[in-house]
């Protein structure tokens, strides 16, 4: 039964994250205006970085509780991971290059925060297989 719960939890995790990178954000940059677009993102990512981060948490409760320690374990692992650090370490980076007009750290912070984002995928797709 955890393991049907697990691959529904991953399964819910590439959900949002496909929602948010394939609908949320680009409606967001084309609906609203600058400002209002960085306002409403600034609020929403941590919000997308927190709920897959207690969510893939949970996930590896279910391993520990099971006691599998496989290679999906440590494949969720690094999808938190992944998730704690951009939230508490890249994004207010990204905010701060962005506010300061770094315009190259800004570009590189946020092209390092989409390529973990798609790293992200293709691990929990890999779990999911």
């Amino acid at each position: 039964m955890l393991s049907q719960l697990s691959s529904y939890l991953t399964s819910i995790i590439l959900g949002i994250m496909l929602f948010f990178s394939f609908v949320v954000a680009p409606i967001t940059f084309t609906v609203l205006n600058e400002e209002s677009s960085r306002k409403f993102i600034r609020k929403i990512f941590p919000y997308y970085y927190n709920v897959n981060l207690v969510i893939s948490f949970l996930v590896l409760i279910f391993f520990v509780i099971q006691k599998t320690f496989s290679l999906n374990f440590y494949l969720i692992l690094t999808v938190a991971i992944l998730f704690a650090l951009t939230n508490y370490v890249l994004m207010p980076l990204i905010n701060k290059y962005k506010d300061e007009n770094q315009d190259k750290k800004f570009k590189y912070s946020h092209f390092i925060s989409v390529v973990i984002n798609f790293i992200q995928m293709i691990l929990l797709v890999i779990i999911l297989i």
